[in-house]
């Protein structure tokens, strides 16, 4: 590890540009700064900063390192946020899914800003269940199965109807009537709580063996995928609702029969949520923006 003084002292004057004003933030000697790089100098083998007419200017190794150290620092900062009682009072912690984080909730997390302007809003993504048990979370919504996480309450949060989705040319040129006519197109698959094996044994009562296939370990990739037109994706309104309100993707099989529902959508509350109003705001909002979209919410169970 380089000495970690003369760290501070170099992400200071890298970022201001400037050996005084990093004393200044520092509350130490412009010549300290001057000699604690020096030492990092010694330390790296390399020159970060040029010297010349009393100005001293970031050389291509500085500017790297500096961008390494800068994210470093931020790592550290956000890292002690997390954990420092006096820097939570006023956030709240919320983690969800990838997919549902980018196509539904994001959009919309201006509106509970707007009217809770009081409360900061800390929005991280799970890519895995297991993630709940080493981040820190006051509310998580979770996709999937059930998840298991020890002294957390969870209850089910959305159901969502399942379909076949793709671009409306594409129905067209494969002539996409009934759910057997898959055979002539690309599947796209992505980590929804539904496989398409899954939806076709209980749609069709057999699989089927499709001409291509695509795979997407994000829902958004998939979605994306089926407008260009690459084929036919397994999805719900719930984060495709877009791109079904502009008509890049339509139903091909508009039949009740054709939609397959689940419980895919789970909320969970941390141990230590108990009591607090920012906690109950959120969640009061968050089921009022899922009714307004005419979504599935489900019953405590």
């Amino acid at each position: 590890m380089p000495p970690l003084k003369a760290l501070s002292a170099f992400e200071a004057a890298s970022r201001h540009g400037s050996f005084s004003r990093a004393a200044e933030e520092l509350g130490v000697t412009p010549s300290a700064i001057s000699h604690h790089i020096q030492k990092l100098e010694d330390f790296l083998g390399v020159r970060v900063f040029s010297r010349h007419a009393g100005r001293a200017v970031l050389t291509n190794a500085g500017r790297l390192y500096a961008g390494e150290i800068e994210r470093a620092f931020g790592t550290i900062m956000g890292a002690t946020r997390l954990v420092a009682p006096q820097s939570q009072r006023n956030h709240l912690f919320i983690a969800s899914g990838p997919s549902f984080a980018a196509k539904w909730l994001q959009p919309r997390i201006g509106n509970f800003i707007g009217q809770h302007p009081e409360i900061g809003i800390r929005l991280s993504t799970i890519t895995d269940l297991r993630d709940l048990e080493t981040i820190r979370f006051d509310l998580a919504i979770a996709y999937g199965r059930p998840p298991v996480v020890n002294d957390r309450q969870i209850e089910p949060l959305l159901a969502e109807r399942l379909r076949p989705l793709c671009s409306p040319r594409l129905i067209e040129q494969l002539e996409l009537r009934e759910p057997g006519d898959l055979r002539r197109a690309t599947l796209i698959h992505s980590s929804n709580a539904l496989t398409w094996t899954d939806y076709l044994r209980k749609v069709v009562g057999t699989s089927i063996k499709a001409r291509h296939e695509l795979w997407f370990d994000r829902s958004t990739m998939a979605i994306d995928a089926a407008v260009e037109g690459l084929g036919v994706v397994l999805e719900s309104e719930i984060l495709a609702a877009e791109e079904l309100g502009k008509g890049t993707l339509v139903a091909p099989f508009h039949l009740p029969k054709f939609e397959v529902e689940t419980v895919s959508y789970y909320l969970v509350r941390s141990a230590e949520t108990k009591g607090r109003s920012h906690v109950s705001a959120f969640e009061t909002w968050l089921r009022a923006k899922i009714s307004a979209a005419n979504l599935q919410t489900t019953s405590v169970v």
